[in-house]
């Protein structure tokens, strides 16, 4: 039987799957009891290539992070990304329905999930679906820019969301994988992005305007928020893995010493080689260990990590914002670790830049020195996501997906004759 205090986040990735374990007290605080990391082998850019493997990669993280809790997971808060995720921007248009006959009603809940309903109603491939739908901002009659509707009088009320999508088939085989290992995904997958900017992004970052780079293993990803609300997803296919493989082929050590020199002695700043010792290596198939300065590695990470910014930046400079990110850019996922990332982003974009560490909630404690590192950023706003919809709070922060609507996101035709009718009655058409 499922343990009801507990909220479980796995965080799929490409070169790591980590599992984070909460478990909520009387209090309402979220102490993380249980963290396990494990070698992601079966992904390749956020997609899977090999379920059975995948499969042992989880069990082996779960298995990890039970140890840790000393209590047994059954389901848990499922992320997803990759490069097969996209985000498109949508508008949606009702009538404000009641139970009175009256010129002016007030709009409720119901109004505002039919609302959002509406502007889930695109057309996109049959190979894709929609995983999550984002309010973006709400207007009612001549009333515009509205960030919470819920109660106002009106007539007419529009919405305008962020619509994220994905492969159908990768969703799918990601859910067999996860059930096949023997536990629940609870609900629907959730943006990988998107909960980690749950964990790092404040308030004010997000109303300023901010772009949220989650620095992973096989993919770069994006999100935007502008006027406190996703505005657009995207994702590089270059990752921290590049940089690995970068550093192994050059200097011809494996894959696993190459990683090991990334993350313990790289770094992609100049001043920061100042004094720098060389780092010695051990030499493969029985060969002596040899001597690599440090100044070779920085010439071998520095390129690739400028690439990666700067097809960030291309991809920003193309959204024709209204206003620059006055919030800056946010650094998260394990790349962001890199010793310089920070300082050669704040070089490239020209923008204040900051590291994603999720440490900054009042309702968060446990093993805080364990995962204050912005590697489990995605995991643990998988946690904190999974708190807010088993409370069932009511949000503009996401919409899930309602019973009774194709995956397309589409509404049925008698939906739409029933909207069309509603129109005339209301001298709205």
């Amino acid at each position: 039987m499922a343990n009801e205090d507990l909220i479980v986040g796995l965080d799929i990735g490409t070169t790591k799957i980590c599992v984070i374990v909460g478990e909520r007290n009387e209090k309402g605080i979220i102490n993380i009891t249980g963290i396990g990391v494990k070698p992601s082998v079966g992904m390749r850019k956020g997609v899977i290539v090999n379920i059975e493997a995948t499969i042992k990669s989880i069990h082996e993280a779960v298995y990890a992070a039970e140890m840790m809790c000393g209590r047994e997971v059954h389901a848990c808060w499922t992320g997803i990304g990759g490069n097969h995720i996209e985000g498109i921007n949508s508008r949606g248009v009702v009538a404000i329905a009641g139970q009175k006959r009256e010129k002016n009603r007030e709009i409720n809940k119901e109004d505002i999930y039919r609302v959002i309903e509406a502007a889930r109603a695109v057309v996109i491939p049959l190979d894709r679906q929609i995983i999550q739908t984002i309010p973006q901002t709400y207007n009612v009659d001549n009333h515009r820019r509205i960030k919470d509707p819920l109660g106002m009088i009106g007539v007419r009320l529009e919405a305008e969301v962020h619509i994220i999508t994905s492969s159908a088939t990768s969703a799918e085989n990601l859910l067999r994988c996860v059930n096949r290992t023997g536990f629940k995904v609870n609900d629907s997958l959730l943006l990988q992005v998107l909960a980690a900017g749950r964990a790092v992004l404040t308030p004010e970052e997000q109303d300023l305007g901010v772009a949220l780079i989650d620095l992973g293993g096989g993919t770069t990803d994006v999100l935007v928020y502008y006027d406190g609300a996703p505005y657009s997803t995207f994702t590089i296919p270059v990752g921290g893995y590049e940089v690995t493989k970068d550093i192994s082929t050059i200097k011809s050590i494996s894959i696993e010493e190459a990683e090991r020199v990334k993350t313990k002695s790289a770094c992609c700043w100049e001043p920061m080689l100042e004094g720098s010792e060389d780092i010695i290596v051990p030499g493969m198939g029985g060969r002596a260990p040899m001597a690599i300065p440090r100044s070779h590695i920085y010439g071998i990470v520095k390129p690739r990590m400028e690439e990666i910014f700067e097809l960030v930046k291309q991809k920003l400079d193309c959204l024709g914002l209204p206003r620059p990110l006055s919030g800056g850019i946010v650094l998260t996922g394990g790349g962001a670790a890199l010793n310089g990332a920070v300082e050669l982003a704040g070089e490239i974009f020209k923008l204040p830049v900051r590291l994603g560490i999720p440490i900054r909630f009042a309702n968060l404690g446990g093993l805080v020195d364990e995962y204050r590192d912005p590697g489990y950023a995605t995991a643990i706003g998988l946690v904190l996501e999974g708190d807010r919809r088993e409370k069932d709070e009511f949000s503009d922060w996401v919409i899930p997906i309602r019973p009774g609507h194709g995956s397309n996101g589409s509404q049925g035709p008698l939906k739409k004759i029933e909207d069309f009718f509603e129109w005339i009655k209301n001298g709205l058409f």
